[in-house]
């Protein structure tokens, strides 16, 4: 077992708190992402384009990511994290920019696959190893949960608020506006956001974090435990890319007509709820650990999911997606609290990167069968077979690694 990130914070306390500039980023780009992933679908059937297309387009953005993110977080040159973090804003104003001016099938695949396009709506993009180490390396043991429970909620509390932005092309119809016109132009302010989120990035202090926290040439001491990791979460993201946010609208879209002015309340008020788990996931760790908070409230997550599928009734449906909701993001905190808890800090950027590859691509294929799935009309289907892989993958990860124990954890024994 690694030194687990006994020095996970041991002379960190001096140095300057880059947390406030990177929550205000998160929450300009989890707005931003929060209404592209109930719009993406609606625009590109505005379009003209197919619910395979929407498939295909979210697999591109997974795929682009994950890829993109293994470059960063294995090449990028030590110390560059503001100046990465900088160009990573400007591609997001450029995708924004360029879906707004194009219609093009092929077009939009490339600029999905080499730009930011969230179909999730969550945490999953090239910012993230950046983000997470510096946050790492900037808190105490003790207080590392709680620093990523705050991060997580306000892109959460952001997300949401950008999936209630998202019916706002209904709302510029009544001025006139068609309903294509009004979907470019949401797609211009996304980009505007990707400015928004630069300028904060440029306020990070230069001092944050030194070079060894940002990168490691690869996982160390801690390779077999962030390898299995990585094989676990792999199936995790495969699962979820059978509902990601843009595929789980455009199912709601189909099955039961809802408008998108509802839509856009709905992931609003999922957004909040999903919110609200983040400072209950870091109570609940405290208590329980983290690894059984991450199973403990996983699974019910996922019965929800399943039994969505089943249902005909709309209130019924959306009751239960909202209790899901209520519980699916507690894993998140506590999941990234425990890999750079298990690792060496030296090797915490390396664990958050290289994992992404796999997860990437598992998480990149699953969508495009969902979108097969769904166009085929087998509506069900993608849900169903979401929430039974995410169960096997919280029954292997907690027999897996249920006694691997996180410094905190040991010492409060």
């Amino acid at each position: 077992m690694p030194a687990a990130g006994a020095a996970a914070g041991s002379g960190t306390s001096r140095r300057p708190d880059p947390a406030p500039c990177l929550c205000a980023a998160r929450a300009f780009r989890d707005f931003g992402d929060g209404f592209v992933a109930v719009l993406l679908a609606v625009y590109l059937t505005a379009l003209g384009h197919s619910p395979f297309a929407v498939g295909a387009i979210a697999t591109a953005a997974l795929l682009g990511s994950s890829l993109t993110t293994l470059g960063i977080g294995l090449l990028g040159p030590p110390g560059a994290q503001r100046t990465l973090l900088l160009a990573a804003s400007a591609l997001m104003t450029a995708t924004g920019i360029a879906y707004a001016l194009s219609s093009d099938l092929g077009w939009l695949l490339l600029v999905a696959f080499v730009g930011t396009i969230n179909p999730s709506a969550g945490n999953v993009s090239i910012f993230v190893p950046m983000e997470h180490a510096l946050l790492a390396g900037s808190a105490v043991a003790a207080r590392r949960t709680r620093l990523f429970a705050a991060y997580g909620l306000t892109g959460a509390f952001a997300a949401s608020l950008g999936s209630l932005a998202a019916g706002l092309p209904e709302w510029l119809a009544r001025f006139g506006w068609t309903q294509l016109d009004a979907l470019r132009g949401m797609f211009l302010a996304y980009a505007g956001l990707g400015l928004a989120g630069g300028l904060c990035y440029w306020l990070v202090p230069a001092a944050a974090t030194p070079a060894s926290a940002y990168r490691s040439p690869a996982p160390g001491p801690s390779k077999a435990v962030v390898l299995r990791l990585a094989g676990l979460f792999s199936l995790d993201a495969f699962a979820g890319g059978f509902a990601v946010q843009s595929l789980l609208a455009l199912w709601l879209f189909l099955k039961f007509d809802l408008s998108l002015a509802a839509a856009g309340g709905f992931f609003f008020a999922s957004g909040l709820l999903a919110a609200a788990s983040y400072p209950a996931a870091a109570w609940l760790a405290a208590r329980i650990g983290l690894l059984r908070t991450m199973v403990y409230t996983h699974i019910p997550s996922s019965l929800c999911l399943i039994a969505a599928a089943l249902v005909q009734e709309l209130p019924s449906a959306l009751a239960l997606l909202l209790l899901r909701s209520a519980l699916s993001q507690m894993d998140v905190p506590t999941r990234t609290s425990y890999v750079m808890a298990v690792v060496t800090p030296d090797e915490r950027a390396a664990a958050d990167s290289v994992p992404s590859v796999p997860r990437g691509l598992a998480a990149a294929v699953s969508p495009a069968l969902a979108g097969a799935l769904l166009a085929a009309g087998y509506w069900a289907a993608p849900l169903v077979v979401c929430g039974a892989l995410k169960i096997a993958y919280d029954v292997l990860l907690l027999l897996t690694f249920g006694n691997l124990k996180p410094p905190e954890e040991i010492a409060s024994k």
